[in-house]
């Protein structure tokens, strides 16, 4: 069983910075792509950025690039996303998510790809 449980969200003015940290337990962390979604009220969920399992491939949706980055540490099974320049778009629940069965080069975009998922952490921008 694969547990993921994200933490880092909170309320920040526009123009400001989060780090959101996914901890993932149960199996080998590195056999798993990881991924960043989010789901605003009313919106369907939609990725945000997605890293391979080896570390060397990374992937954003043009709404967070340049303003966002994640990073994993296999080392410590978690998954991270450092969101600047914040804006209240950015408003959403994030969700971490972790992708089995892809190979090791592979950024998984897709939210049907993804197996696992955790319970979500609130970011809400203020203007």
């Amino acid at each position: 069983q694969v547990q993921l449980v994200e933490s880092g969200g909170g309320l920040v003015q526009a123009g400001g910075s989060l780090r959101l940290s996914c901890a993932v337990s149960g199996r080998t962390f590195s056999s798993y792509a990881m991924g960043w979604f989010r789901q605003a009220p009313g919106k369907e969920r939609e990725f945000v950025a997605g890293i391979s399992r080896s570390d060397s491939r990374t992937y954003y949706a043009d709404s967070v690039k340049g303003r966002s980055t994640i990073s994993r540490d296999n080392g410590k099974n978690t998954v991270d996303l450092q969101m600047n320049s914040l804006i209240p778009e950015d408003t959403a629940v994030y969700y971490c998510a972790a992708a089995d069965r892809v190979l090791s080069l592979t950024v998984v975009t897709s939210t049907a790809d993804y197996g696992y998922w955790g319970q979500g952490t609130q970011v809400t921008v203020s203007s």
